[in-house]
């Protein structure tokens, strides 16, 4: 109870934190539109602080980056566990995490947008030209567009005020 107070108390206001259940917590590491940052998740078994957390980084924010590097950040976290065995540890798993984040992921490769484009092309059919697929305009029917130039000016704008509240009412 006491670990859990303190960890609301230190992590108040902090983007990256963010507490799941009251034994269940996760905490980016980086910032978000880092290419190598990542997610942690602590979850405390019945028996905690003398058993060891659950750490998990299973979560989709991790889907980029490779097992073999969750496994060796996972692994290097589970020593610092075994280091602080039978104290409130989650604070300081939290901050060796962040102090080791370029060790953590030296190994992992930097993944660019172009790759992303570069699939999309692959993706099309190279006997259709880009010129002739062009996104059709929703069509109106009569009545849909005579309620449409009811309700606007010569100009097609709504009228000042169309989305005013009536106070008096």
């Amino acid at each position: 109870q006491m670990e859990l107070e303190a960890l609301r108390s230190i992590y108040e206001g902090d983007l990256c934190f963010r507490e799941l259940s009251p034994v269940s917590f996760q905490y980016r590491i980086g910032e978000n539109g880092d290419p190598k940052a990542f997610l942690i998740e602590v979850s405390w078994p019945e028996t905690y602080p003398q058993t060891a957390p659950v750490i998990s980084m299973d979560a989709f924010f991790n889907n980029t980056i490779s097992s073999a590097i969750k496994r060796s950040i996972l692994d290097k976290l589970m020593v610092e566990v075994e280091a602080n065995l039978g104290t409130a540890m989650t604070y300081t798993l939290f901050e060796y995490a962040k102090d080791n984040k370029e060790l953590f992921m030296e190994n992992q490769p930097v993944h660019t947008v172009t790759s992303v484009s570069h699939s999309i092309a692959i993706g099309t059919p190279p006997d259709v030209p880009a010129s002739k697929k062009k996104d059709k305009k929703e069509q109106l029917s009569k009545t849909q567009k005579r309620k449409l130039a009811d309700k606007t000016d010569n100009k097609g704008e709504l009228p000042r005020g169309w989305n005013w509240v009536d106070v008096i009412k």
